[in-house]
C-alpha cells in the first residue's frame, strides 16, 4: 500500500526536525543511518495528514515520543485520530514517553529491537 502525505506538511516537518526535543535527538542517535538492525528510519515524517516522530517504511513502523503535553485530554483525542488513521494504513505505532527515552534509553532500544524481531518473524522480512 502506498502511503501518501499532504505536501503542505513538508515545510512543517523540516521545522520540527530543527526544533526536536531532547528525547527525539537522543533516540535518533541510535536509529539514524540504519543503526537499528539495518533499517532506514526517518524523523518527522509526513504521513497522510499527520507528521509522525520517527518512521520506517519497510517495517511500516512509527515511533511516537510523548512529552508533557500528551497528558491533556485534547491532545489524546488528536492522538487517537492519528493512531486510527495510521493503523488503517497498516502502520504499527510504538509509544514511549520522553522520560523513558532520557532515563532508560537502553530499555527503549531493547523494546524497539524486540518489536522489530517480532515483525520480521511475522512478515518474514530479512534485515537489509
Amino acid at each position: 500500500m502506498k502511503i501518501n502525505y499532504n505536501p503542505k506538511l513538508k515545510e512543517l516537518a523540516r521545522k520540527l526536525r530543527k526544533t526536536s526535543t531532547r528525547s527525539e535527538i537522543k533516540l535518533w542517535q541510535h536509529l539514524k543511518r540504519k543503526k537499528m538492525m539495518g533499517y532506514d528510519f526517518h524523523r518527522q515524517k509526513p504521513i497522510d495528514s499527520f507528521i509522525v516522530d520517527i518512521f520506517c517504511n519497510k517495517l511500516k513502523l512509527t515511533i511516537e515520543l510523548d512529552g508533557y503535553t500528551h497528558t491533556f485530554e485534547e491532545v489524546s483525542d488528536k492522538d487517537n485520530v492519528k493512531e486510527e488513521t495510521l493503523r488503517k494504513l497498516g502502520i504499527t505505532i510504538l509509544r514511549f514517553c520522553d522520560e523513558d527515552v532520557m532515563k532508560n534509553t537502553e530499555g527503549v532500544l531493547i523494546m524497539i529491537r524486540r518489536f522489530i524481531e517480532e515483525i520480521e518473524e511475522k512478515q518474514k522480512i530479512h534485515t537489509p
